[in-house]
């Protein structure tokens, strides 16, 4: 019996190893706006994706940006940073990092999009490799969501106090 579960945990762990390696190894995906909207998900479910006419699996809310324009930018990218993301590519009104897994050194992509004036930001969030993220995605982005949330609101406290 111990040597099959030694067996199957080293089973185990090759494939994670080469999954990471794979993920190490793997040119960037296309990222960038298609159309004027973030790139739908692959059929896989190791993506999250808030843009209009996603599917329910791989569906996720925008995020808000509060206050609209440059004040809500600053405080998105310092969201980013603070959640463990870094920040590759920055235009106006798109932004692209990347998260990197602690252990296995997986890499993620998550792009985002201010959709209007409005402070509408479509987000998206793919793994590079694997088939299945465990939700990985998902929770990233809701924990990015609560981190802007938090800094937005502080924000607003200190403008209030400099009244």
């Amino acid at each position: 019996m111990k040597i099959l579960v030694t067996v199957l945990l080293a089973a185990v762990l090759i494939v994670v190893v080469f999954l990471a390696f794979l993920s190490w190894m793997s040119k960037p995906p296309r990222t960038g706006l298609e159309h004027g909207r973030l790139r739908p998900c692959p059929a896989t479910p190791n993506c999250v994706n808030s843009e209009e006419g996603t599917d329910q699996e791989h569906r996720i809310k925008p995020l808000r940006l509060k206050p609209a324009g440059e004040p809500g930018w600053v405080l998105l990218k310092e969201a980013v940073a603070l959640e463990g993301g870094r920040i590759l590519e920055e235009k106006p009104g798109y932004l692209h990092a990347v998260w990197i897994s602690r252990w296995f050194r997986f890499v993620d992509d998550v792009e985002l999009r201010l959709d209007g004036a409005g402070g509408v930001l479509q987000v998206r969030s793919a793994s590079r490799v694997g088939h299945s993220d465990l939700g990985v995605n998902r929770k990233r982005i809701e924990a990015l969501r609560q981190r802007l949330q938090l800094l937005q609101e502080e924000a607003g406290r200190r403008s209030i106090r400099r009244l």
